[in-house]
C-alpha cells in the first residue's frame, strides 16, 4: 500500500515516474523490484567491469559515447482524443476518487498511459483543482506535442487555466477555431469574461452556453453569469441566475445588491450588502461597501467629500483587482467633476499604471495628458519646485511627440535658470533613455551629459555619453558629444584622455588650448595657442584674451625673446586698449615680470574667452552651489 502510495505521488511530477514516459529497460531487474525473499537471498552482484565512463576524472565531462539515449516518447494519442466524443457540458469532467486515479496510473499498460492521465485530467477539472490538471495536461503535451491541434484538449486546457485565473491565456487556449460554437466552451468563456470584468462580452456568451448550463454547474458558474448580467446592462438576467442560490449565500446576494441598484431599488440593495458584511469574505465586503458608494454618488445622496473618504478606506485596505479599478474610476471621475488637477491626476495616473487603460474609454489617456499639461502651464506661475515635482511624480503620462519634448525642455530651463542643473539633468535624463527617439538622442545627450557638468557631476556627465552612444549619429553630431565628454574628462584630472578625444574633433585647437589654460600647463599651452594667434590689427576682446594669455605663458616659461616679438607685432595694435598696460607689463620689460606682477596681469585680463561656452564647462565645480538630488 505504501509503495503504491509512493507512485501514485509521483505521478503528480512532470517528467517522473508514473505520468513521465518510461526510459529504455534496463538491462538487469533491480533488486527493488524483486519479492522480499528473493532479494534476500540474491547475491550481491558482481562489480562491473571498469569502462571508459568509470574511469574519467571526477568533475570531468563524460565522453558522449556514455550518454544515454533520451526516453522515447509514448505512442501518438492525438489522433486517437480527435475521434473521441466532443465535449459539449459538464458530464464529460466525470469524477473520479483519488484511489482510483492514482491505482489506474500505476497499473496501465504504456499503449494506455495517456488515455488514464486524460481521464485523470478531466476528473481533476470536474473538481475545480486547475494546478493539478494543469501538470497533467502538461506532461501530455511535452510526450505528444500534436495535442495542442485538437480541439478538445485545447478547451481542457482554457479550463484549467481559467480556475487558474490566467483568463488571457484561457481565452487564447478557448479561441480555438472548433470551439467557437462549443457550448463548453462558451460557458468556460463567459466565465473568464466575466472574472475579467469584461461584462459585456460574458454575455455575447449566454446564447451558445445556454445549454451546458442547464445542467448543474459550480457555482463560481452561476456567479460568472451573474456578474456578466451585473456589470454587462442586463440585471434582470443576473437576478434569474441567482434565483437558484440559497438566500443567506454572501457571493450571491453581492451581486443580488449590484443588480437591484442597477434596477433602482436602492433599499433592498442596501440590505442584501448589508447581510453582506455579516456573512462575506473580505472580498466581497469591500465590493459590497464599493457598490453602496457607487450608487450613493448615482442618485447624488452623498457628498464628493464624504465619498472621496469613504473611496481612499477602500483602496488603503485592497488592491490589485477589479474592485481597486472601480474605485479608482470613481475617484477620478469626483476629482475630475471638482476641476481637482492634483486629485484626478493621482487617480487618473494609478489607473493608467496598474490597470488596462484601454478599459476606461477612448478619451481617458488624452484627457489625462491634458490635465497635466495645464497643470504645467506656465500662465498657471506654478512655483517651480511643485511644478518640477509634478512633472516628475507623473512624467510617464506626459504627452508623447513634440508636445512632450517641448514641455520636458520648458521645465529643464527653468530649473537650469534657477541653477539646478542636476534636476534639470535628472528630468531629461528620463527624457533622454524612456521617450526621445533616435535622431532626439543625440544632441539631447550632449544637452544632458552639459547639465550634469554645470552641476559639478562630470561623473554623471560621462556616464551618460556612454549609456547613450550611438555610432549611427552624424559627424557633427559626434563631434558635439566629443566636445563635451572632454570637458567632462578635464574636470577629473584626465587631461590626456581628454586631450585624446578631440584629436578627431574639427576645429578643436582652440579647445585644447582652453583645456590646457585652466590646468596652468604653461609649456604646453604656448605651443598650442601659438597657431591661434590673431592675423588682423584691429583687437576684439576675445583677440585680446588671446595675445595676453599666450604672453602670460611665455612669461611663466621665462622666455623673454617671444616677448619680444609679441611686443613688435601687436603693440600697436593695443594703443589706446583699456588692456594696453597689461600687454606692456608683459612685453615690453619681459625682466622686470615677477610673480606678483603676473598675478595682477592674470587678474586684468579680459573676461571673454576663445573657447566661449566650452569654457564654462572647465570651471572648477561650478554647480556647487546647486543643492544635490
Amino acid at each position: 500500500m505504501i509503495l503504491t502510495r509512493l507512485l501514485a505521488t509521483a505521478a503528480l511530477v512532470p517528467g517522473a515516474a508514473l505520468l513521465a514516459a518510461p526510459a529504455a529497460s534496463p538491462p538487469a531487474t533491480p533488486l527493488a523490484s524483486l519479492p522480499a525473499s528473493a532479494a534476500a537471498s540474491s547475491p550481491a552482484p558482481a562489480p562491473a567491469p571498469a569502462t571508459q565512463a568509470s574511469l574519467t576524472p571526477p568533475g570531468a565531462a563524460a565522453p558522449k559515447a556514455a550518454l544515454l539515449p533520451p526516453a522515447p516518447r509514448l505512442p501518438g494519442f492525438a489522433a486517437d482524443l480527435a475521434q473521441q466524443p466532443a465535449i459539449v457540458g459538464p458530464a464529460a469532467w466525470t469524477r473520479l476518487s483519488d484511489a482510483d486515479a492514482w491505482t489506474r496510473l500505476a497499473r496501465v499498460p504504456r499503449p494506455e498511459r495517456q488515455q488514464a492521465r486524460w481521464n485523470y485530467a478531466r476528473s481533476l477539472i470536474g473538481q475545480e483543482r486547475g494546478g493539478e490538471a494543469f501538470g497533467v495536461l502538461e506532461v501530455m503535451r511535452q510526450d505528444d506535442p500534436d495535442l495542442v491541434m485538437v480541439d478538445t484538449f485545447r478547451l481542457a486546457q482554457g479550463a484549467t487555466l481559467t480556475l487558474l485565473g490566467r483568463y488571457p491565456e484561457a481565452l487564447s487556449a478557448l479561441g480555438a477555431p472548433g470551439l467557437g460554437t462549443n457550448p463548453e466552451a462558451c460557458a468556460w468563456r463567459l466565465r473568464a469574461l466575466a472574472q475579467s470584468a469584461l461584462g459585456e462580452q460574458a454575455l455575447q456568451q449566454l446564447d451558445c452556453a445556454r445549454s451546458a448550463l442547464k445542467t448543474p454547474r459550480p457555482k463560481a458558474f452561476v456567479l460568472a453569469a451573474a456578474r456578466a448580467g451585473v456589470e454587462g446592462g442586463a440585471p434582470d438576467k443576473a437576478l434569474q441566475w441567482l434565483a437558484p442560490l440559497p438566500d443567506r449565500d454572501p457571493a450571491a446576494n453581492l451581486y443580488r445588491g449590484r443588480a437591484e441598484l442597477a434596477q433602482g431599488h436602492a433599499d433592498q440593495a442596501r440590505l442584501r450588502f448589508a447581510r453582506v458584511e455579516r456573512s462575506g469574505t473580505m472580498e466581497q465586503r469591500m465590493d459590497a461597501r464599493l457598490s453602496e458608494i457607487e450608487s450613493e454618488v448615482a442618485h447624488k445622496t452623498v457628498g464628493p467629500e464624504a465619498a472621496l473618504k469613504r473611496l481612499d478606506a477602500i483602496r488603503y485596505a485592497w488592491r490589485g483587482d477589479a474592485i481597486e479599478e472601480r474605485a479608482l474610476r470613481l475617484t477620478y471621475r469626483l476629482y475630475d467633476a471638482r476641476g481637482d488637477l492634483s486629485g484626478a491626476l493621482a487617480a487618473g495616473a494609478a489607473l493608467f499604471r496598474y490597470h488596462d487603460a484601454t478599459r476606461q474609454g477612448a478619451d481617458f489617456l488624452p484627457g489625462l495628458r491634458t490635465k497635466l499639461t495645464t497643470a504645467l502651464d506656465p500662465a498657471r506661475k506654478l512655483p517651480l519646485d511643485k511644478a518640477a515635482g509634478l512633472y516628475w511624480d507623473y512624467r510617464d503620462i506626459a504627452p508623447g511627440g513634440a508636445e512632450g519634448d517641448l514641455m520636458a525642455s520648458h521645465l529643464a530651463e527653468r530649473l537650469q535658470q534657477a541653477g539646478l542643473y542636476e534636476r534639470a539633468g535628472d528630468l531629461l535624463t528620463y527624457q533622454l533613455f524612456v521617450r526621445a527617439g533616435d535622431l532626439a538622442r543625440g544632441p539631447l545627450s550632449a544637452r544632458v551629459a552639459t547639465l550634469f557638468i554645470l552641476a559639478g557631476r562630470p561623473d554623471r556627465a560621462l556616464e551618460t555619453l556612454r549609456k547613450s552612444d550611438d555610432p549611427s549619429f552624424p559627424d557633427a553630431m559626434i563631434a558635439a558629444r566629443k566636445r563635451v565628454e572632454a570637458a567632462a574628462l578635464s574636470q577629473i584630472g584626465r587631461i590626456d584622455e581628454a586631450m585624446a578625444v578631440l584629436q578627431d574633433v574639427p576645429d578643436a585647437d582652440t579647445l585644447r588650448a582652453e583645456i590646457l589654460w585652466k590646468q596652468r600647463d604653461w609649456s604646453r599651452y604656448a605651443e598650442a595657442s601659438a597657431g591661434g594667434l590673431p592675423k588682423g590689427r584691429a583687437l576684439d576682446e576675445v583677440a585680446q584674451a588671446v595675445v595676453l594669455r599666450h604672453a602670460i605663458s611665455l612669461a611663466m616659461l621665462g622666455r623673454e625673446e617671444g616677448l619680444a616679438g609679441l611686443h613688435a607685432r601687436y603693440a600697436a595694435a593695443f594703443q589706446g586698449l583699456p588692456s594696453a598696460p597689461v600687454f606692456e607689463m608683459l612685453t615690453g620689460r619681459p625682466a622686470e615680470s615677477n610673480g606678483p606682477q603676473l598675478a595682477r596681469a592674470m587678474a586684468a585680463m579680459p573676461s571673454a574667452s576663445p573657447a566661449g561656452d566650452f569654457a564654462d564647462l572647465l570651471e572648477r565645480a561650478p554647480g556647487s552651489a546647486a543643492p544635490k538630488g
